[in-house]
């Protein structure tokens, strides 16, 4: 299946699949563990405020995203072969789908527990291009390793 084959529509239907793929029971214990770290540091070093919890949880939130999306690009095992080869040939396309997951639920966070709207926007929208960014030159460089 080569990419002129595959519509913009199933493009984007395979690439949320692929990123299905992931380690994801691995990357909650990992955001569990991140996020519980973040906020013990917030505790120790007296980070009080209204909204203690809405940092630790955009971490746990962001190593969550950031493992399972990792995981999709780069596992040789487990699921479809066909979908787990289309998400090594297209890293950047499965990369997106866990940046916008993690961008709609950390904004959803963040707005609940810092009630800054608009600082909650500009900080999940940054830190949402950083996961792309991640996932795609891991996912690429992965790739381009096994070619080689």
């Amino acid at each position: 299946m080569t990419s002129k084959d595959v519509s913009r529509r199933e493009s984007g239907q395979l690439a949320v699949a692929s990123a299905t793929l992931g380690p994801w029971r691995a990357a909650a214990v990992t955001g569990v563990v991140g996020g519980a770290a973040a906020l013990g540091i917030d505790l120790i070093t007296l980070h009080w405020s209204a909204s203690l919890l809405a940092g630790p949880v955009g971490m746990a939130l962001f190593l969550f995203f950031a493992v399972g999306g990792i995981g999709s690009v780069v596992s040789r095992r487990g699921g479809d072969q066909r979908l787990r080869h289309w998400a090594r040939e297209h890293p950047w396309q499965v990369a997106a789908a866990p940046a916008g997951a993690f961008f709609v639920t950390d904004l959803i966070a963040r707005g609940l527990l810092s009630g800054q709207v608009w600082a909650s926007i500009w900080t999940s929208l940054w830190q949402g291009v950083i996961l792309a960014a991640v996932i795609g030159v891991v996912g690429s460089v992965t790739a381009s390793r096994r070619r080689a």
